[in-house]
């Protein structure tokens, strides 16, 4: 029943706001960036770099920096044609003040500006502007540099005019803190703000976020040069690939052994879309597939996703029947056959007038068309390539076969398994699973602990109506390497899988999951990330949509405890410590370093590492994920030379408990 208002006299005309130029932004920020969390902070500055981006795919720059800045700012730079400052009569003012004051004001809507592009077309810099604090456009055309400056959701506090390029070149160090040293380019924009903190809830940008970011922009993009610098640690990357997705996919497998060792590769436009696939198999049981739609990753997929593993599943069936591999008539090798060790990368850009996703993230592409024109583009040069290198056409197909193979046995193992375990539900709990007495997911939380000690420290420190305890004794198995069938027969994993309640392989099903949190716990120590980096890939490989959902985190216990009298305080890095032992407490106090969870009573452990209001939680995103594995990949695969870099490259950096 809809509760109507006592007195509907009370709505009227008063009641009607109207939110002129920019204010709805600001009103509702999350109905433009997503949130007022970090990924809100972060697309913020995606917002501007895409506009950088889109002067590069338009072939009108060759050079783009991202720079973090001491005072909170950032700045973006490309050497792209400029933003018109000339006169737009029909508004009276200048088109750069519209494109970044208006809403759906700016070069992506059929005027010619650009073709492909991606951005919240049209509204990326006003929106930008809009969450700031302050913001500033340095722009160069032809013989003239112009300034505007706004602040507080683009209210003008400087016109457009006309900057000195002799001041231009001493900003270095000055009060912008912008970095121009080799940066003289003719056109050229900058832009730089800083975001509002009255807004969001971190104003710290991650650098390593947009680190994997350019990254990929310079992978997608060949013959495109980009640096990012961060003045506030000091350190810069700088990005430069020729080979474009196929330099991308050659990084993707640099630390496996590889079956076809000439890549497949191609690039056409069918039907106006513009199609780029490359890929090749690997020697591992997963599958890597990275998805684009005018440079922008969509991390479910969607259409031309769809239209690649149409493609790849016909031609390689064509194939093994053509060749003699499929003899059975009734046989067919499936998509997840095909998946296994299969790493790919699919890349296509359109008329952005005509992009389409499914949802406000644009992680999922919704073209139609696209799937026609991957499926197309892709068929016909795959034929080929597999009839012009047969030798690694037939290495492709030996790794389906098995992959086909393998699956039939697994499903039967972990059918069996399943069957005596009851992992569908309905059965026994695990013995060491102390539980928690709520039974609604979304408030009970599940604690992985490392090592009988700790998991009992935790059980007597919980609050037993939402938290549950399961401790796990010893390292769990290396998922690195091992199907299925060996996983679910693991007791570790077993109980793990048990207790989540959501099953595993082609049964996982997450509305059964028991626990809204599943929280990893091990020692701040190199065995425990090792630990950690386990879990994770399990996590990652088996149950992705755990962390896809958000429901996986790492507990981040403390590393010291200081005591001072009747007073205490725990500090969780080592900087923390040096801080700390600077303050006049601190010189008084007695700092104990905790050499695992073992070492904390109860009380301690909740005070830490288990209170709500106290602890420390890591969300662990796909990103995440993603990195543990391809580390842990490195330190625990095959491939020696990978190992031994890393392990040269990073030696200095390795922290080392001495006994």
């Amino acid at each position: 029943m809809v509760n109507k208002p006592k007195n509907p006299s009370e709505y009227g005309a008063e009641q009607i706001q109207v939110l002129e130029g920019l204010d709805p932004v600001r009103k509702r920020p999350g109905m433009y960036v997503g949130s007022t969390g970090q990924e809100g902070l972060h697309h913020l500055v995606t917002e501007i770099v895409n506009n950088s981006m889109d002067e590069a795919i338009g072939g009108y720059a060759n050079h783009i920096k991202l720079e973090f800045c001491k005072d909170g700012s950032v700045a973006v730079y490309d050497n792209g044609r400029g933003v018109p400052f000339d006169i737009k009569k029909e508004y009276g003012v200048s088109a750069l003040e519209l494109a970044f004051t208006k809403l759906h004001a700016g070069g992506k809507f059929g005027g010619g500006g650009y073709k492909v592009s991606s951005g919240l077309h049209g509204v990326g810099s006003s929106v930008v502007n809009a969450l700031s604090e302050w913001f500033r456009v340095i722009t160069k055309r032809g013989d003239k540099t112009v300034i505007q400056e706004y602040e507080k959701g683009g209210n003008k506090i400087r016109p457009v005019e006309k900057l000195d390029l002799n001041k231009l070149s001493k900003l270095k160090n000055a009060e912008w803190n912008i970095d121009l040293e080799g940066w003289n380019y003719e056109p050229m924009t900058i832009v730089q703000f800083k975001p509002d903190a009255t807004i969001f809830e971190t104003i710290d940008f991650d650098y390593k976020f947009f680190v994997q970011q350019i990254r990929e922009y310079a992978y997608l993009t060949a013959g495109i040069k980009f640096d990012i610098l961060d003045h506030r640690i000091d350190r810069k990357y700088s990005f430069y690939f020729e080979g474009g997705i196929k330099a991308y996919l050659e990084a993707l497998n640099r630390n496996h052994g590889v079956l076809n060792s000439k890549p497949f590769y191609c690039q056409k436009e069918y039907d106006e879309v513009n199609v780029e696939v490359a890929l090749q198999y690997n020697d591992t049981f997963r599958e890597n597939v990275i998805c684009f739609a005018n440079h922008l990753k969509n991390i479910e997929g969607g259409t031309h996703l769809t239209g690649f593993r149409s493609a790849l599943t016909r031609c390689v069936n064509d194939y093994a029947r053509k060749s003699g591999a499929l003899k059975d008539k009734d046989l067919n090798l499936t998509g997840d056959d095909l998946r296994e060790g299969l790493t790919a990368i699919i890349s296509i850009s359109l008329d952005s007038a005509t992009l389409q996703f499914e949802g406000q993230t644009k992680a999922k592409l919704g073209n139609t068309n696209v799937r026609v024109a991957v499926e197309t583009v892709v068929k016909e040069a795959l034929e080929q390539f597999l009839d012009e290198n047969p030798k690694d056409a037939n290495s492709i197909i030996e790794k389906n076969l098995l992959s086909f193979k393998a699956r039939m046995a697994a499903k039967a193992a972990r059918d069996t398994v399943i069957r005596k375990t009851a992992l569908e539900g309905g059965g026994v709990l695990p013995g060491k699973l102390a539980d928690c007495s709520e039974k609604d997911a979304e408030r009970s939380e599940l604690f992985i602990v490392e090592g009988d000690s700790a998991g009992g420290s935790a059980k007597q420190g919980r609050n037993r109506n939402y938290q549950a305890i399961l401790p796990i004794f010893g390292k769990v198995l290396n998922t690195e390497r091992a199907r299925l069938d060996k996983i679910v027969d693991s007791d570790k994993f077993k109980a793990m899988i048990i207790a989540i309640g959501c099953g595993i392989g082609d049964q996982f099903d997450i509305s059964k999951i028991r626990y809204n949190k599943i929280i990893i716990m091990a020692d701040a120590d190199a065995d425990g990330m090792h630990i950690n980096s386990l879990h994770l890939t399990f996590f990652y490989r088996h149950m992705p949509e755990l962390i896809l959902q958000g429901h996986v985190y790492v507990a981040v216990p403390p590393l010291y405890k200081a005591t001072w009298g009747k007073e205490k305080r725990y500090l969780f890095t080592d900087r923390d410590r040096e801080e700390f032992l600077k303050t006049a407490e601190g010189k008084k106090a007695i700092v104990q370093r905790f050499k695992g969870l073992g070492e904390m009573n109860a009380e301690e452990l909740w005070e830490t590492t288990m209170n709500p209001e106290t602890r420390r939680l890591k969300q662990i995103t796909a990103e995440d994920a993603e990195a543990a594995d391809e580390i842990f990949e490195m330190l625990m695969g095959e491939e020696v030379a990978p190992r031994k870099r890393f392990i040269t490259t990073h030696a200095k950096q390795a922290n080392l408990d001495i006994m």
